[in-house]
């Protein structure tokens, strides 16, 4: 089932059961998916793309919460962390740290990197295999780590 309509049903859910905070979000993530459908010639997303967007949005959301709680806005960061929970209910289960060094360890094996020179071809393989399932930050700091 399409991201588009996994969020629809979800959205009459809420409704129906009165969650306004999931309603919110919920309706964020259907803003997002019909904004970059017609942004294109191609009405349907792929999986890829969809990823992606949530992706995007789960970071733009952390972002944001690290910012009003720098600025002791409680209320406001309790908001985008709420959104940002229902928005990681969509996207893979993110991979656990011993997870993520295997992973990153088998990818440096199989371009044959040596040093940190070769991070870049190690960081292109790691984004494509490991993307919506790891942070892109995180990633490249245990790249440089395993490489150093």
């Amino acid at each position: 089932m399409s991201l588009k309509l996994r969020v629809e049903s979800e959205i009459k859910q809420a409704m129906l059961a009165k969650d306004k905070d999931r309603l919110r979000a919920l309706r964020a993530i259907k803003s997002l998916v019909l904004l970059e459908e017609t942004k294109g010639t191609d009405k349907n997303l792929s999986e890829d793309d969809e990823m992606k967007l949530l992706t995007k949005a789960a970071k733009q959301r952390k972002d944001s919460a690290d910012i009003y709680q720098a600025q002791n806005r409680e209320d406001l960061a309790k908001i985008e962390l709420d959104e940002l929970t229902i928005i990681h209910e969509f996207l893979p289960k993110q991979l656990s740290e011993e997870e993520l060094d295997a992973a990153l360890k088998q990818i440096i094996q199989e371009v044959g990197a040596e040093g940190p020179k070769d991070m870049g071809k190690v960081m292109g393989a790691a984004t494509k295999s490991l993307a919506g399932k790891a942070d892109g930050k995180v990633i490249s700091q245990k790249v440089k780590s395993l490489l150093s």
